[in-house]
């Protein structure tokens, strides 16, 4: 089974309606026939075509494993349930986001977030930050294409006290590598209570590479998924949720490249194919998973970069990387697919979700989810690879709010909560719309059926 990115091209579609509908036929009609997708992004659109840079798991032909459904599956809210005020919040991996493109840098923007609203929904790359990870106690640490799944309706979040972690890791060349991500397991059990059934180190690993797209984001390639796949479904009946620690390949300059502060701007090469790889076991058996990179090296180990940049800090002060993951994967919401989306006491649905906050110029599955669902989308202008704009989709009206930074993000989080309209708080405030409408009947038409209009502003 092998986990690649391709780039594709689509038509266009006037005005953008129906955007997600479009792209998952023409998706669907590009596919070979043993393969799925797992991860999209729209990195551009032109006069004539979207280009997707499209994640696929392939080799399903000769696996006993393949995914229930389609990432593109929907089911359709009917109102949002408004006795609580909830938010997702997504800084996409891979894209080189100024503010939460590193190492858990995004912490403090979830910390943030957490206190303007009942429930944060997050994901790892938000808070993942090596041996750190500061989730807020009101925050849900859900991988990012359950995130997905989630806003289009096809799965229900159960909150537990506690999952059994199971933990898969390489067999290192260097036994002190995987024997350092034992301690560290065995850290977690000791001191933060951490049930862990097991730990499995594979003699037969996943071969991961992290490669950039055209657009610049970070992401891969994995073969030999099939390995991993063989391991969880022996092991089932064990654990609620798995972590996964495992070596990247990359080109060694990488490593003192990413640090260095002459290339500052470098997206991080790592996050990519994480993501890849944990979409596609969250697919396969509907658990949460998340995955830390194994040091390739002694020499990689024993680098020295400096004093680096603050956002990257925490990867240089860790051996495995691997307590911000199962810290995480302690409480990570149990996955109920196809939960009724209205009536499901106990479980958190789309139904329940109040607003997403999202970068500027990401349009993947959780934006165009927010714009089926008619969900309130706050999008923040974080500096990234993505050359949209989101407010070229068609969003209703009050269902698109672009802001210059967090701060103001948590303003329009609480002018929404308290049912304020943003113009009334803001000045020059508009002046009132009035419509004079005369009424004629015309032969054939419904009576009362307006027929010319002026507008007064």
């Amino acid at each position: 089974m092998l986990l690649s990115e391709h780039e594709i091209r689509i038509p266009k579609l006037c005005g953008h309606t129906g955007l997600l509908q479009h792209l998952a036929k023409a998706v669907q009609d590009q596919m070979a026939e043993d393969s799925v997708p797992v991860r999209i992004a729209v990195t551009k659109a032109d006069t004539d075509e979207y280009v997707l840079e499209l994640g696929t798991l392939s080799g399903l032909a000769e696996s006993s494993f393949y995914p229930t459904c389609s990432i593109f599956d929907s089911a359709r809210r009917q109102y949002e349930h408004t006795d609580q005020f909830n938010a997702v919040l997504v800084i996409p991996t891979g894209i080189g986001a100024e503010l939460g493109g590193h190492s858990g840098d995004a912490g403090p923007v979830a910390r943030l977030v957490a206190q303007a609203c009942d429930t944060l929904i997050t994901h790892p790359n938000v808070v993942n930050a090596s041996d750190i990870n500061e989730l807020p106690r009101n925050g849900l640490y859900v991988e990012g294409s359950v995130i997905s799944r989630f806003l289009l309706g096809n799965v229900g979040l159960g909150r537990v006290r506690s999952n059994r972690v199971l933990m898969v890791m390489d067999e290192h060349e260097y036994a002190f590598f995987h024997e350092a991500a034992i301690n560290s397991v065995s850290a977690a059990r000791a001191a933060l209570g951490m049930d862990c059934p097991l730990v499995i180190k594979m003699k037969d690993k996943l071969l991961m590479r992290s490669l950039y797209s055209r657009s610049g984001r970070a992401a891969g390639s994995i073969e030999f998924l099939e390995r991993l796949c063989e391991i969880l479904y022996r092991y089932r009946d064990q654990y609620d949720a798995v972590a996964l620690s495992s070596v990247i390949q990359l080109p060694s300059h990488f490593h003192s490249d990413y640090f260095r502060d002459d290339r500052y701007d470098m997206v991080n090469p790592w996050g990519g194919v994480e993501a890849m790889l944990t979409h596609a076991v969250s697919m396969l058996f509907n658990v949460p998973s998340a995955h830390s990179p194994m040091i390739s090296s002694k020499e990689v180990l024993d680098l020295d970069v400096g004093i680096v940049d603050p956002r990257k800090s925490a990867e240089t002060v860790s051996t495995t990387y691997l307590h911000c993951i199962l810290k995480g994967l302690h409480r990570s919401p149990r996955l109920i697919p196809n939960a009724p989306i209205h009536s499901s006491p106990g479980l958190l649905t789309v139904a329940d979700v109040s607003c997403l906050i999202i970068p500027d110029g990401c349009i993947g599955l959780p934006t165009l989810a927010a714009l089926e669902q008619n969900i309130p989308v706050i999008a923040v202008r974080n500096k990234n690879c993505m050359g949209h704009t989101l407010a070229d989709l068609p969003f209703g009206r009050g269902r698109l709010y672009t802001v210059d930074n967090y701060l103001e993000a948590v303003g329009v989080m609480t002018a929404l909560r308290s049912g304020v309209a943003l113009e009334s708080v803001r000045r020059p405030m508009p002046s009132t719309r009035v419509i004079t409408q005369a009424i004629k009947t015309l032969p054939g038409m419904p009576a009362n059926r307006p027929s010319t209009s002026t507008i007064h502003d």
